[in-house]
């Protein structure tokens, strides 16, 4: 799978994937003009909506109902370092809903294809390239 990365100027950013075009910006406060999420506002987003796709076919395939079924992504970060430590991914389930589908929801969410590469820790590889190579 190959992205392609323009540079918009003024802190905007685009990605193509496939068909698609994903804009990102920066805050005002960064500079930017907070016409789009920051790409780190994207990469938390992608692990909450894989969850969420997860929970959704589980359902989907089991025909339970997901109205009232949401899911909240939060961040806990080191004092210090202010670097993440743990992402808390919380599916918030109407109250009629069994203990036990519960506890299947919180296991088919784990499951999320953005989380386990995350927790596999794959190496990143930068280079540069010169044009015409």
């Amino acid at each position: 799978m190959e992205l392609k990365v323009r540079l918009d100027g003024a802190k905007c950013v685009s990605t193509h994937i496939g068909s698609h075009e994903i804009r990102t910006d920066q805050p005002v406060k960064a500079g930017g003009g907070d016409t789009a999420p920051a790409p780190y506002d994207l990469f938390l987003a992608s692990i909450a909506t894989c969850a969420g796709f997860f929970v959704q076919s589980y359902c989907e395939n089991k025909q339970i109902d997901t109205t009232g079924i949401g899911i909240t992504l939060n961040v806990q970060r080191d004092p210090a370092s202010k670097r993440v430590t743990t992402f808390v991914i919380t599916i918030e389930v109407p109250p009629h809903l069994p203990e036990h589908l519960q506890q299947t929801l919180c296991r088919v969410a784990a499951q999320c294809a953005v989380t386990k590469t995350i927790e596999s820790q794959p190496e990143f590889v930068v280079q540069a390239k010169a044009l015409g190579d």
